[in-house]
C-alpha cells in the first residue's frame, strides 16, 4: 500500500503471546521493516552463556558489563525464509537463541541497565525513518512512547505454554509441559517486576487478549487498527 506518511507500530506484551508471528505479518502486508527485539535480548544473552557470565544460579554483571563492546548485534534478511534472522559477532544464531536453554535466562539478562541502554539506543535509530514494526516488553513504554499505534498482547499463561510447548516440540527439543510453564510464569514475574524498564502497558496502548483467537483473526484485528492509524497520520 502507498502512504505519504508512514508510522511506528510498537508491539509489547508477555513472553508467548505471538507478539513476533504478528509483527512479521504486519510488517510484510505493509512493507515495513520488521524488528524482534527479543532477538537482540536473546543474543546477548546467548553471549553471556557462552563466555560463563550466565547460568540458572549465576549473573555475573561486571563482566558482562564489561564485554559490551564486544557484542555485534545485526540483522540480516533471509531472501529464502522472508524474514530477517539474527546474527552475533557475525555468525547466523537464529535457532541458537531460540533454545529453553537461552528462554530461562534472557530475562535475567534484560535486568542489566547497561544491556537495556546499549540495545534501546540501536533500536532507537532503526525508527528514525519510521514504517517500522517492532516487538519487545519495552517499545511502547521506553523505545517509541510517541509510536502511533501501540498493543499490549496478553493471553493465559497456561495457553502461552501450550504454544511454547508445541513450537519446542516440533524444533526437536526435550522438553515437558510442566518445564514450559514454570519458564512462562517465571519469566512473566522477571519481566513484569524488573527495576528497569518493567514489562508493563504503555499509555495509550490496546490490550489485545488472544487467549482464543486463532492467527487469522489476530491479523485481521490487529492489520485493521493499522490501516486507521495510518490514514489517521495521513489526514
Amino acid at each position: 500500500m502507498k502512504t505519504n506518511q508512514q508510522i511506528i507500530i510498537a508491539i509489547d506484551g508477555f513472553s508467548s503471546t505471538g507478539k513476533s508471528t504478528i509483527a512479521k505479518q504486519l510488517a510484510k502486508k505493509l512493507g515495513y521493516l520488521y524488528v524482534d527485539t527479543g532477538a537482540m535480548y536473546r543474543a546477548v544473552t546467548l553471549f553471556a552463556i557462552q563466555r560463563g557470565f550466565v547460568t540458572e544460579k549465576l549473573l555475573d554483571k561486571k563482566k558482562l558489563i564489561e564485554s559490551l563492546d564486544e557484542i555485534d548485534l545485526k540483522f540480516k534478511y533471509n531472501d529464502r525464509l522472508h524474514f530477517s534472522e539474527m546474527y552475533l559477532n557475525g555468525k547466523n544464531v537464529e535457532k541458537e537463541i531460540r533454545t529453553l536453554e537461552v528462554s530461562k535466562l534472557v530475562s535475567k539478562i534484560s535486568t542489566v541497565s547497561a544491556v537495556r541502554k546499549k540495545l534501546v539506543e540501536q533500536q532507537q535509530k532503526m525508527g528514525l525513518r519510521k514504517g517500522l514494526v517492532m516487538d519487545g516488553r519495552d517499545i511502547g513504554t521506553v523505545v517509541f512512547p510517541n509510536a502511533e499505534l501501540k498493543l499490549f498482547m496478553t493471553a493465559s499463561p497456561k495457553k502461552r505454554a501450550v504454544r511454547r510447548y508445541k513450537e519446542l516440540l516440533d524444533k526437536g527439543e526435550d522438553v515437558t509441559y510442566e518445564e514450559i510453564l514454570q519458564n512462562v510464569q517465571q519469566r512473566d514475574l522477571i519481566d513484569s517486576t524488573r527495576a528497569d524498564s518493567p514489562l508493563k502497558k504503555a499509555d495509550g496502548a490496546i490490550e489485545f487478549d488472544n487467549s482464543d483467537m486463532g492467527l487469522k483473526e489476530q491479523f485481521e484485528r490487529v492489520y485493521n487498527m493499522a490501516l486507521r492509524r495510518i490514514k489517521e497520520a495521513n489526514e
